[in-house]
């Protein structure tokens, strides 16, 4: 396993992002970051870890300039603007495929929070290369209008304490047309901080991208 801290160009700055790359891979997962966090989010390093295991590549990359998060850390606004975040993450997608140019990955998200929603408008953008979506306690409702345009197969996991969050995962996935499943965890709150909570995800989430990017791998 080899980690490359690496940048991704926008047209104002650039946005940093961790590559991880295992020794036989067998597709990449970006993730998607979001209310505040960034590609050091420990959760989601956590999640990034356990699916290297299992083959993945994993792109870690933060959706916001250093510029843009010192702004967001005053005013929490950015954080909410998802259309922007999506509108990264799809340019950290074109950098992954530009990347892996020599060998064409199956592509899947796994976004947090706000960056749920983001990654479900993104795939809804790239419905023909998006594999896969896989959300942690997110807000795939704000993804809004984009919802019945996913076609990626989508696993939605929330804490079974995170009562707020389930109803609105509950309202998304009842817009959704693709192929999905809404995944409780028993016991857990919003940041799955309780005893096996995230080991329960980081499970649920490989076996879903393994899953969906089986056919194309096959």
């Amino acid at each position: 396993m080899t980690h490359e801290e690496t940048s991704i160009p926008i047209a104002r700055g650039v946005l940093g992002a961790t590559l991880g790359i295992p020794e036989a891979t067998r597709g990449i997962v970006i993730f998607a970051h979001g209310s505040g966090s960034s590609r050091f989010s420990p959760r989601n390093r956590f999640v990034a870890d356990q699916l290297a295991v299992a083959g993945f590549a994993t792109l870690l990359m933060d959706l916001l300039t250093e510029h843009e998060d010192r702004i967001d850390h005053v005013t929490a606004e950015l954080r909410f603007d998802v259309r922007l975040l999506a509108q990264r993450l799809r340019t950290g997608t074109d950098w992954s495929q530009s990347r892996f140019a020599d060998r064409p990955l199956p592509i899947g998200y796994f976004g947090a929070s706000t960056g749920a929603a983001a990654a479900l408008i993104a795939a809804a953008e790239a419905s023909d290369l998006i594999k896969a979506v896989v959300s942690r306690g997110g807000r795939p409702d704000l993804a809004g209008d984009s919802l019945p345009h996913v076609l990626a197969p989508t696993l939605l996991i929330v804490g079974g304490e995170d009562h707020a969050v389930i109803r609105l995962n509950r309202q998304a996935q009842a817009a959704m047309r693709c192929k999905n499943d809404l995944a409780i965890v028993p016991g857990a709150t919003h940041l799955f901080e309780e005893p096996g909570a995230l080991e329960r995800v980081a499970a649920l989430a490989t076996d879903w991208f393994r899953a969906s990017m089986k056919a194309t791998l096959a």
